[in-house]
């Protein structure tokens, strides 16, 4: 009966992804990491140029999904309150009630994150995190299921507040979107200037259907070999040293947190169930390993000026260390 579920939870995500299709032209790595951020209870940091359908992918999701989506233009007048919501006065019962901010949604795309002020991103990172609210002195659970999607442009960075490393942390993945291919954009051009083409987005997956496949990700099995192995990457980020990575070790200033196995763990799982596999591949570490470690290496100002990335540093680190024999 489970395999039957499972065949079954993929063919509906397949088709969620067929509807999504309809609108999303290429990304399917941004898709994918979506759709893990969303099976795993991952937030996720989306990093690109203006115009490569962040807010269109994100809002066709939740119409595949059936859930509540909220776009949060994120500005440098920007309060708490804006985001979680207050307290009025209800003149007609002489008291005060709450009023709940965009922030009570499931789906929550805060755009341009580096542009508001520290208390408003600290209030978000707190609902982030705690998944509830306190309005006043009244705490309120937030639906579940609840994903953050923010987004960074790494162009522009007058007026901005980068986010603080340990608030950067408590997002699962930080996934750079490219630019497409040339029959991609093609294609996006012709949808988009034809007004009849108005494609009927319907419901895939149910909130229920989501919390099955959360469960049935957790059924994936790991080898201690490979636990071993996203240990030994995690150590390798902070004691480069220890590793023959004296090279590397002069641009690394802080490695990976603990958070980051955990990530790159359920990350491994949930892309191995999205193969329709019950079991982890040390490929499915490898492909998650940029996404998981790559917000979370800080580079000193050496690396900077050399013109060091992360990437390059994760690739160096993946020929490197070896798989543990089990």
């Amino acid at each position: 009966m489970e395999d039957l579920e499972k065949i079954d939870y993929h063919k509906k995500i397949k088709r969620a992804l067929r509807e999504m299709g309809k609108l999303v032209v290429g990304q399917d790595h941004m898709l994918s990491r979506v759709l893990i951020g969303l099976f795993t209870n991952g937030h996720i940091l989306l990093e690109g140029v203006p115009g490569l359908a962040k807010t269109l992918t994100v809002r066709t999701l939740s119409r595949v999904l059936n859930l509540k989506f909220q776009r949060l233009q994120f500005t440098p007048d920007l309060l708490p309150a804006d985001l979680v919501g207050t307290m009025i006065y209800n003149q007609k019962e002489g008291d005060f009630e709450v009023k709940k901010g965009p922030i009570f949604a499931n789906l929550i795309l805060a755009d341009e994150v580096n542009r508001a002020p520290a208390k408003v991103q600290s209030a978000l990172l707190e609902a982030m995190q705690e998944k509830q609210v306190t309005i006043g002195e009244t705490t309120f659970e937030l639906d579940k299921p609840f994903l953050v999607l923010a987004t960074q442009n790494p162009v522009e960075h007058e007026g901005t507040y980068p986010l603080p490393e340990a608030q950067v942390d408590r997002f699962m993945m930080k996934v750079r979107v490219s630019y497409l291919q040339k029959e991609q954009e093609l294609e996006v051009m012709r949808r988009m200037t034809n007004i009849h083409y108005k494609p009927d987005i319907r419901p895939v997956l149910s909130k229920q259907d989501i919390f099955n496949i959360r469960r049935e990700i957790n059924k994936v099995t790991i080898s201690e070999s490979l636990e071993r192995y996203i240990i030994e990457l995690v150590n390798a980020t902070r004691y480069p040293q220890d590793y023959n990575l004296k090279n590397e070790a002069r641009f690394i200033q802080y490695g990976v947190s603990t958070r980051a196995c955990i990530d790159l763990n359920l990350g491994a799982k949930a892309l191995a169930f999205l193969d329709e596999r019950n079991y982890v591949l040390p490929e499915d570490i490898k492909e998650m390993v940029k996404d998981v470690f790559n917000h979370r290496i800080m580079l000193n100002y050496e690396a900077e000026a050399e013109g060091i990335t992360q990437e390059q540093i994760i690739d160096t680190i993946l020929r490197q260390v070896p798989i543990a024999k089990g």
